[in-house]
């Protein structure tokens, strides 16, 4: 019998995060950016979290194109961004991450098939947020060691699922820009994709 592959260390916190990020030219920078979050286990509970970037390159942008974090736990929210988000590559050393206003969320919703098109609805008072994936290849696992991960000392289990075109549109109106190419575990896939069953462990 085939023994099992332990992974040592703590376990965080464990659901889904998938994401969107955009640019307007492929070398330039990201314009736009969401990283959702469905957790299910952490040290702060279960809960929502929508980190929405719609001004990425501004520390404090003009109402109109707040940078927000949508959630339904505040604790949990301050720590995936203090702790993760901030060292998410799209994210990293932008005047942004300081700047979130944390805004209490009415409702969430994923609607669609991860197969071809998959959607979730973030609504928060006079707030409609849609995050939409399309063009959705074939999933695949694989396990991020510590110094490949995000934070630097996290192993990471997953499964995604890469998408060809996505979407940010807020109250109906789409932020600009594209996902552009980007490659994960040996697998060519956008700066937009399906994260599910991701679990980060600290070793």
């Amino acid at each position: 019998m085939t023994e099992p592959t332990p992974f040592p260390g703590t376990v965080e916190w464990s659901g889904e995060n998938p994401g969107i990020s955009l640019k307007i030219e492929p070398d330039g920078p990201f314009v736009a950016l969401a990283s959702f979050f469905r957790v299910v286990l952490s040290p702060h509970g279960r809960g929502h979290a929508l980190v929405l970037a719609q001004s990425p390159q501004e520390a404090t942008p003009p109402p109109e194109r707040a940078n927000v974090v949508l959630h339904d736990n505040e604790p949990l929210a301050r720590y995936l961004v203090g702790g993760f988000v901030r060292h998410f590559g799209a994210f990293r050393g932008l005047p942004v991450i300081d700047g979130f206003a944390y805004r209490r969320l009415d409702s969430v919703a994923a609607s669609g098939d991860p197969a071809s098109t998959y959607r979730e609805t973030v609504r928060a008072g006079d707030l409609t947020v849609e995050l939409t994936w399309t063009g959705l290849g074939e999933p695949f696992c694989f396990v991020l060691p510590p110094e490949k991960s995000a934070t630097g000392r996290h192993t990471m289990p997953s499964l995604f699922v890469g998408c060809e075109h996505a979407s940010i549109s807020v109250n109906g109106h789409a932020l600009p820009g594209a996902p552009v190419p980007r490659e994960i575990a040996g697998r060519a896939i956008t700066t937009a994709m399906l994260a599910f069953s991701e679990t980060w462990i600290r070793t």
